[in-house]
């Protein structure tokens, strides 16, 4: 069985504001993309990697990849399209129970164990997926400037990457969905769901946040720097 690893990099980064977009910013002197590939590059359960990234980056990001990269697969217009090209890319290679785990460029510092932990529960299950208790109260508004329903926080879990998915059937989930409903498509997960797959929830790590706004940047900066010390 072969574990491939996805990853996204076909975003624009327009939020956090900079000339390019976030994942191709140098951070103590490694783009930030090039933090997450050697992640899944170094990992010994991880057989090969595919990589979503606009054709005019490729060159700067191949200078990152290692033995285990095996190709380019181009974005969507939306996350979930971009990741359905990837699997269309991957299955050309791989067959349909062989496991994907799919992981945001934009998460650079996901840990070793992570992917272990996402890897060993999907073995039990059709897919696991990290995620993290909601902290915050969160309320529900119509219309923006009341609050109109509430919900049960204790019930509410935030999603991280990676995602990890037998491919097979869950390449199967977003086709179903194609041309239209995948377009409503939010988060990884929810294909599997909608199509019935049993998914695993593990317990995701503070540090693998997504580099959003130019406070994570310097958060991800400081957190390395007191690394290398």
């Amino acid at each position: 069985m072969m574990n491939v690893a996805l990853i996204l990099s076909g975003g624009t980064g327009s939020r956090i504001k900079t000339e390019v977009p976030k994942q191709y910013l140098e951070v103590r002197g490694k783009t930030v993309i090039a933090w997450c590939i050697e992640a899944f590059e170094c990992h010994r359960e991880i057989d090969a990697v595919q990589i979503v990234a606009a054709e005019n980056w490729w060159e700067r990001v191949r200078d990152c990849t290692g033995e285990k990269f095996r190709g380019f697969s181009r974005p969507g217009k939306t996350r979930q399209l971009s990741i359905v090209n990837g699997l269309r890319d991957i299955r050309r290679y791989t067959g349909g129970e062989d496991r994907v785990i799919i992981h945001d460029a934009a998460r650079p510092l996901v840990s070793s164990g992570l992917i272990s932990r996402c890897l060993q529960a999907s073995t039990a299950h059709d897919g696991a997926v990290p995620v993290l208790p909601v902290k915050d109260t969160v309320y529900i508004s119509e219309n923006g400037k009341k609050i109109t329903s509430l919900l049960n926080r204790p019930s509410l879990v935030a999603g991280q990457s990676p995602e990890c998915f037998l491919l097979g059937p869950y390449l199967e989930a977003n086709e179903r969905l194609l041309p239209e409903k995948i377009l409503a498509i939010n988060g990884s997960a929810e294909p599997a769901v909608l199509a019935g797959m049993d998914i695993a929830l593990i317990e995701g790590e503070e540090t693998n946040f997504k580099l959003t706004t130019r406070e994570d940047l310097l958060r991800f900066n400081h957190i390395l720097k007191k690394e290398t010390k």
